[in-house]
């Protein structure tokens, strides 16, 4: 089935993936946040299919709300439910890929600092997988 995304959609996909990412490395900050947002963005490139294709892109189309944890977390995570359902309502396939590269992503992050993720690292991967879930 074939995707067809308007410029829109294409920059709720970005801001959503490289948001989750952002908000883990807030999330990773008494460790190393570089070290996850790095671990985090190569896991996006990694990505493939559609979803591949638009976080390759380079385009400047979208502004992540940076300011705070909890500014930036009210951005991503109804952008991450809504590329979920954007993606759904045209091919289900292509927004479980989403799903996955966003999994895939937050678990590179997590795995930056030694042994097991810090309880703020944990809830904020809570926090993204109920936002992806929530479509």
């Amino acid at each position: 089935m074939s995707v067809n995304l308007t410029a829109q959609d294409q920059a709720t996909i970005r801001t959503a993936a490289y948001g989750a990412v952002t908000l883990m490395s807030y999330a990773g900050i008494a460790g190393s946040a570089h070290k996850v947002a790095t671990d985090g963005t190569l896991a996006l490139a990694s990505a493939t299919g559609t979803v591949g294709h638009v976080l390759a892109a380079k385009t400047k189309d979208f502004k992540l709300d940076a300011k705070s944890s909890a500014a930036l977390a009210d951005q991503v995570l109804p952008a991450l439910t809504e590329s979920v359902a954007l993606l759904k309502a045209q091919d289900g396939a292509e927004a479980e890929n989403f799903r996955s590269t966003i999994t895939v992503a937050i678990e590179a992050a997590n795995r930056a600092h030694k042994g097991e993720p810090s309880p703020t690292m944990a809830e904020m991967t809570r926090k993204i997988t109920e936002a992806l879930n929530a479509a």
